[in-house]
């Protein structure tokens, strides 16, 4: 690991060569209850690690070399971390998480445990600081973010593939491509649009139209302007927005909800680089860069002709999908602290771990909005102390009401071999069952030929918890798969 200021990178060294086909995991920092705008450790890369320890300490990482192991310590200043809380070993299968006799004990999935083995999307627990396990994550650009711009800043991310689709953007941002947003609502497609404007360095003002908010009737008056006296309400000239763009940014927002009519109306002014504005005889230059943004799948809508695929042709220079919030969890911690930066800057604001519990079990369906939505109330609930579940939006309580005991996932209740790791305090389901349950297993493997996602499905169970049962009990999708 790399160290610099709070903030910690991982290295790519390798000490021995592993099979090429092997899962590379991630430990990823994701949210720190007692300081939460503070810097996180982003994401540490297990690779080539064999040993990791977590402690209270002085923030950072370091690595060492001990008889050809390869050890990462990460440190944390969090009062409820013992200074040697717990150790992530690497084992047959993965990596093995063990309590190393902390006096707070150690959560996995928001439930207590001496040690298991760690799948893919674990939630580790140490005090009031929380990580995150993945396994199959692509490795992070080799290069640090050299930009220090508020536009780069709205690009950042701790997750290495989305971190690499972000640098590409920064990359187009400086160029005159059009960049087409896809995101679900409140996944925050604007904040990127004006992140990809000023990146731009082009000297005119950002224009942002919201192509599904205006009615038909008016939307190719406001957007090329008319001259006075070309219909009976127009008093003045005036101007529109794609004049008012020029030399700038033209952000057309929900850009699949614009009429037929308009899109031949748009193509024109994006081939020409000229708009006529209604009742005018001349047509005007323009030095547009146009950034959209959508929640709908273009393409399908061009298959089906609801679409231009002229126009779409036009637009699609480069494409960003932005996930959803459920499917960058690993950010929550991030987005936080740069939300809570600017709804109270000169708060300081903490968490109860139970809330940080339920922020990453929820779906968050409206995304960063509603996050936003959600911390900006809880800070003013909360009159200065830890923000609870009491303290969050009345949906999200709901939620943690209904869901029951605040875990996160699946519990780690199967044994896993002596050989593997120190033996689970669960129980084991008596021998008849765990016959019963193998053969349950193989004939799923069998009809879905491996898939594991599939027989998790099939079985109504979360894939992590089936990837538990295949360890234990031995069978190895791969097996069932075509070759």
């Amino acid at each position: 690991m790399n160290k610099s200021g709070d903030r910690t990178r991982s290295e790519s060294v390798s000490l021995r060569r592993e099979p090429a086909n092997r899962p590379r995991a991630w430990l990823f920092h994701v949210f720190s209850c007692d300081a939460p705008k503070a810097p996180l450790a982003a994401a540490c890369d297990l690779d080539d690690v064999d040993e990791v320890t977590i402690g209270r300490g002085k923030p950072g990482a370091a690595t060492e070399l001990d008889g050809g192991r390869r050890r990462l310590r990460l440190s944390f200043p969090d009062q409820w971390i013992s200074t040697r809380h717990a150790r992530i070993e690497r084992t047959v299968g993965g990596f093995w998480v063990t309590d190393e006799g902390s006096k707070n004990g150690l959560l996995l999935n928001g439930v207590r445990t001496n040690g298991a083995l760690l799948v893919d999307g674990d939630w580790i627990e140490a005090g009031h600081t929380l990580l995150r396990y993945r396994q199959g994550a692509l490795p992070p650009p080799r290069q640090p973010r050299a930009s220090t711009s508020s536009g780069a800043v709205a690009l950042s991310t701790v997750l290495p593939t989305l971190e690499e689709q972000s640098r590409n953007l920064e990359e187009i941002a400086r160029s005159t491509v059009s960049v087409i947003l896809r995101g679900e609502t409140g996944t925050g497609k604007e904040v990127l649009a004006h992140a990809v404007h000023q990146l731009s360095g082009r000297p005119g003002e950002l224009i942002a139209v919201n192509c599904g908010a205006l009615p038909a009737t008016l939307l190719e008056s406001e957007l090329f302007g008319y001259r006075k006296g070309a219909f009976s309400n127009a008093v003045e000239d005036r101007l529109g927005l794609v004049r008012a763009a020029d030399r700038g940014t033209l952000f057309l927002d929900e850009i699949g909800d614009l009429p037929p009519s308009s899109q031949a109306a748009l193509l024109r002014v994006l081939q020409e680089r000229e708009v006529t504005p209604l009742g005018g005889t001349r047509p005007v230059k323009v030095d547009l860069r146009v950034v959209c943004a959508t929640h709908r799948d273009l393409e399908a809508q061009v298959a089906l002709g609801a679409f231009r695929a002229d126009l779409y042709a036009r637009l699609s220079g480069h494409t960003f999908a932005i996930p959803p919030l459920r499917e960058r969890r690993e950010d929550l911690g991030l987005l936080t602290a740069a939300l809570l930066r600017r709804i109270a800057p000169d708060q300081d604001v903490r968490f109860e771990p139970e809330a940080v519990r339920v922020f990453c079990r929820y779906a968050w369906p409206l995304n960063v909005r509603e996050l936003e939505k959600c911390l900006a109330s809880a800070v003013v609930l909360a009159r200065g102390g830890a923000i609870g579940v009491e303290q969050l939006s009345t949906t999200i309580g709901d939620f943690a009401a209904i869901g029951g005991p605040v875990a996160i996932g699946v519990p780690h209740s199967i044994a896993v071999p002596q050989s593997i790791g120190p033996p689970s305090t669960d129980p084991d389901p008596p021998k008849p069952r765990r016959v019963e349950r193998r053969e349950q297993l193989m004939a799923a493997l069998q009809v879905h030929r491996g898939n594991v996602s599939a027989v998790a499905r099939a079985l109504g169970k979360a894939r992590s918890q089936v990837q538990r049962w295949l360890h234990n009990y031995d069978l190895d999708p791969e097996q069932y798969r075509d070759r």
